[in-house]
């Protein structure tokens, strides 16, 4: 039998919390029966659900918090008032050591500052970047940053480059990966001044990556390139839009097998095939990103999703623990820093001196 493996949950973070979250749990836990989770949250609104459910509470444990990061607050007034919330809590007990990562579908900007100023980034890394997985003609491919960081600098982007770099070839097992920095074209004049300085530093210096320069949002879904650097103020518009079309196309498709009896027919003997496409493009697979660059494994949840998503994102953070992803990308990325022989902090100075 598998070691036990525990996880901070924020219990009380996304739209429809705490309840897709102890259903999202009770998913989870068939699936990785080695799991046992800290819920930190309002105990009187886990309490009942817990008592009802044995099962459930077999493999959890809460531990009460007064205060909730609310989706709109402010990241700075989160850091300042939130030390009592859920979502706090549930970070310390990985910077403690009594949780081996942490899960969250509450706001994004607090997770990712809160994160950051308990667990620390890795040398050479200004601030975390959201990564995931993405659906695409050619396999997936990975793309950040999805929302942690709306504005970046060139030497940002570089950084999540490398990052991406290392996630590609250690979680994906991809040899050499190739690199894109979405762009609104391919062209080296087109793009912001930080687009093209970020392309610069990329094409000219002595990391050991396959830069392939600028790729469009459509090069995304044709699997242009492994892995897609952008901003994350970009990077979440693109995930959205991504996300919406899907849901669009899947009503369209309702919409016409349910429009005449012929059409139903014609829907029943299709299914096998729709329930395939339906599973490779429901984001709920995708959910679960997780924030590179943190010396801890912290694993974000799309905020609106429902058990299942939430299940999944559980799952991504029990893999990362489980194969030691990310002790493996600090050594990768060391790696890399001691190859190219600068530090990723300075490489625009070296470009420039």
């Amino acid at each position: 039998m598998s070691a036990r493996l525990t996880l901070s949950l924020d219990a009380m973070g996304g739209d429809r919390a705490p309840e897709m979250v102890l259903k999202g749990i009770q998913i989870a836990r068939k699936r990785h029966p080695q799991a046992h989770f800290l819920l930190f949250g309002d105990e009187a609104a886990l309490g009942p659900s817990l008592k009802r459910e044995r099962d459930l509470a077999a493999v959890c444990e809460v531990r009460h918090t007064d205060g909730v990061v609310g989706n709109d607050e402010k990241p700075s007034q989160a850091l300042r008032r939130g030390r009592d919330s859920s979502l706090w809590q549930a970070i310390q007990a990985v910077k403690s050591g009594e949780a081996a990562g942490v899960v969250s579908a509450g706001n994004t900007g607090a997770f990712m500052a809160m994160a950051k100023l308990a667990l620390r980034t890795l040398p050479g890394i200004d601030r975390p970047a959201i990564a995931a997985l993405m659906p695409t003609l050619r396999g997936d491919c990975v793309m950040l940053d999805l929302g942690a960081n709306a504005e970046c600098d060139a030497d940002n982007l570089v950084q999540f480059a490398i990052m991406g770099e290392v996630f590609g070839r250690t979680v994906l097992g991809l040899s050499n990966p190739t690199i894109g920095l979405l762009n609104i074209g391919t062209e080296d004049q087109k793009g912001t001044d930080t687009l093209r300085q970020a392309s610069a530093l990329l094409r000219d210096s002595t990391l050991p990556i396959r830069f392939q320069g600028f790729v469009e949002g459509d090069d995304i879904g044709k699997g242009t390139v492994d892995i897609v650097v952008t901003d994350g103020f970009t990077g979440n518009v693109a995930l959205k839009a991504i996300e919406g079309t899907s849901k669009l196309y899947t009503s369209f498709i309702r919409g016409a097998f349910e429009s005449s009896i012929l059409s139903r027919i014609g829907y029943f003997l299709a299914r096998p095939s729709l329930n395939k496409v339906r599973v490779r493009t429901d984001p709920r697979r995708y959910n679960g990103a997780m924030f590179l660059g943190l010396n801890g494994i912290a694993v974000k949840s799309h905020g609106g999703t429902d058990a299942l998503g939430f299940a999944n994102a559980v799952g991504v953070a029990v893999d990362l623990v489980t194969h030691g992803f990310n002790d493996t990308i600090k050594g990768e990325f060391m790696k890399v820093q001691r190859a190219s022989g600068l530090d990723l902090k300075g490489l625009e100075r070296a470009a420039n001196g």
